[in-house]
């Protein structure tokens, strides 16, 4: 019964959503709506078929009363802040989701994203194979980290950096960042307001009430690492590194080890920086770009 009511809710919410950009574009139906692909905080996520080509695509549909900070494009329109972040960093860089075409509606705003025919998001991937060997691992974080350091150069932090905001093209395995809904602009300053999911927030933020951008950043990619090479969140069962270092699995590289450790350091001035990364022995064992 609850799956029946839920699959009744969301064939509503595309009914509603047809209709709604089809009054805007003056009755042509421009695409053709498909499942729910996801749901979070600030929205929905469906996927669609563009009927010009046929190409897939994304349709993030967000209420108009979740859109809580606004931002202006280059051509001084005034645009949701995510709308503003993903025009910065999604032009010409395949690690980041492109922003094809953005739509504001009565209700609501609605973003027209490319979607890869063959994809799955990394925590599912990651769930189909338990974990990954350090080899596909090491491939993957290294495009993340690409994707974050394009978007960084860009001045947009994502704040949310989690294995559901990775998309894997199966077919070429590009990685692919996803959802800037928690973004923000980059600044050297010290951030007083969290956005993201708190389980990847770091201790200064849980201790002390700030962060600064880069170092939180990190602390989340040394846990998408662990998720990566151990199939789970290292801290869901309860773990404290105030109890001391942080268990691995002895089939690990002493080499991913020391990363994982060096990343979830609890004084977020022992972090490594962004470019650090680049550099350690775990990632020299594939070409750097």
């Amino acid at each position: 019964m609850i799956n029946g009511l839920m699959q009744a809710h969301v064939s509503a919410v595309i009914k509603d959503l047809k209709e709604e950009m089809r009054e805007v574009v003056r009755g042509e139906e421009r695409y053709r709506l498909g499942s729910l692909l996801g749901r979070g905080g600030f929205g929905r996520v469906f996927a669609a078929t563009r009927l010009s080509d046929g190409a897939p695509v994304a349709i993030k549909r967000v209420p108009r009363n979740r859109v809580r900070h606004w931002g202006e494009l280059p051509d001084g329109t005034s645009a949701p802040l995510e709308i503003v972040l993903l025009a910065k960093v999604s032009t010409g860089f395949p690690g980041v989701v492109q922003l094809l075409e953005w739509l504001e509606l009565p209700n609501c705003i609605v973003m027209v994203l490319e979607r890869p025919e063959q994809c799955q998001d990394l925590h599912r991937f990651i769930g189909a194979r338990r974990f990954l060997p350090e080899e596909e691992a090491r491939e993957l974080f290294r495009q993340v980290l690409e994707a974050v350091r394009h978007c960084t150069s860009c001045g947009v932090l994502h704040r949310d950096i989690k294995p559901e905001n990775i998309l894997v093209d199966l077919d070429t395995g590009q990685a692919k960042l996803i959802d800037f809904g928690c973004g923000t602009y980059l600044q050297d300053t010290v951030y007083t307001h969290f956005a993201g999911t708190l389980s990847y927030s770091p201790p200064e933020w849980n201790d002390f009430g700030w962060y600064h951008g880069e170092a939180a950043t990190v602390w989340s990619l040394g846990i998408l690492l662990h998720q990566m090479v151990c199939g789970e969140h290292p801290f869901r069962r309860g773990r404290n590194l105030s109890w001391g270092q942080l268990p691995l699995p002895q089939g690990l590289s002493q080499e991913c080890k020391d990363l994982i450790w060096w990343c979830l350091s609890v004084n977020s001035l022992d972090r490594p920086t962004l470019e650090d990364l680049f550099c350690v022995p775990w990632m020299q064992d594939i070409p750097l770009p």
